[in-house]
């Protein structure tokens, strides 16, 4: 049986990003129109493009194809309250209590525990299914795809750096595996 690969790749950059806000359903700080398919080559022809609901999901992914599909399990963390707020006026003890209470949520939406679950159910759903997924989405969510592939705790969340337009290679044949590629 063919592998499955999975390449997860963040969306670019946005203004409330820049500013330090959490996010909200914004477009990408970039003229994304002009620059639609400008990444459609980096990959072979023969992959299944999906993202996530997100303008800026779906802006990204238009860098690589105009066929994504929208899968909800790739949607970004609901912040709840805090969506487009500044990261730095919020109640200290509350982002305190959420950044290191994985099953808090004290903005009324998603706990990270709840993220790693929906993220990790949908990439064990990929077993069953060979050949090359790019999947354009956000960084609470590639950061729960690294600690279900690497079977890392989750208190290991926010330990995880992700930038715009990074992406992150997985592979499954029998067993998920984190692939380092070299560009020489």
């Amino acid at each position: 049986m063919q592998p499955t690969r999975l390449t997860l790749i963040c969306h670019a950059a946005t203004p409330l990003q820049k500013q330090g806000r959490f996010a909200d359903d914004e477009s990408v700080a970039m003229d994304w129109q002009n620059a639609a398919l400008s990444l459609a080559g980096r990959f072979k022809k023969s992959l299944r493009l999906v993202c996530g609901p997100e303008a800026r999901a779906r802006q990204t992914a238009g860098l690589f194809g105009n066929n994504a599909q929208v899968e909800e399990a790739l949607r970004d963390g609901d912040f709840g309250t805090w969506k487009g707020q500044d990261i730095g006026q919020l109640n200290s003890d509350a982002l305190m209590a959420w950044m290191t209470d994985s099953a808090s949520a004290p903005h009324g939406g998603e706990s990270v525990e709840h993220i790693c679950a929906r993220v990790a159910q949908w990439i064990k759903s990929l077993e069953t299914q060979p050949g090359h997924v790019v999947a354009i989405t956000h960084p609470f969510v590639i950061r729960a795809a690294m600690l279900y592939v690497l079977r890392f705790p989750v208190s290991m969340f926010y330990l995880i750096d992700v930038e715009p337009l990074s992406s992150l290679e997985l592979r499954f044949n029998n067993v998920w595996r984190l692939r380092l590629e070299t560009y020489a």
